[in-house]
């Protein structure tokens, strides 16, 4: 069943239930993956991840904007949309996971200091594709490297 397919049926069972938060952000995933799909480019399980974790980067932007305005009633929305879309993206890794594994390819790359930082982040990036945010990724490698 692919990820439109389960969006799909997750759309109708939050109809039926009257869940108009989870069918909002049902709803919000299944525009992207439609507007994804009209672009030309075959949509792939991989492009699938970068979309949805796009969505859950939105949110939580967006989440921190109304939190810094007070506005604790449209940052709960937010923190709510998120949730439902992160259920949908593969488990993400522990901070120590990606620690361990940053640390593999540092001795790998055989980086030295922070202007190896390109050649780490380019092979973490693809590793942790869809396992972990990239701004963890980054943060972790300055700390390993500096």
């Amino acid at each position: 069943m692919t990820l439109v397919d389960t969006i799909n049926s997750d759309i109708k069972a939050a109809m039926l239930a009257k869940d108009k938060d989870k069918l909002e952000a049902l709803r919000a995933i299944k525009a992207a993956l439609l507007l994804a799909n009209t672009s030309g480019k075959p949509v792939d399980e991989n492009t699938e991840i970068q979309i949805l974790q796009k969505l859950v980067k939105q949110r939580r932007e967006a989440a921190e904007i109304y939190d810094s305005q007070n506005r604790k009633d449209l940052s709960a929305v937010e923190n709510m949309q998120m949730k439902f879309i992160e259920t949908y993206l593969p488990k993400q890794l522990s901070e120590k996971e990606i620690t361990d594994e940053i640390s593999k390819i540092i001795k790998d790359v055989n980086a030295q200091s922070i202007k190896d930082m390109g050649k780490v982040m380019g092979l973490a990036s693809k590793k942790f594709a869809g396992k972990a945010d990239n701004k963890v990724i980054s943060d972790i490698v300055k700390g390993l490297l500096s």
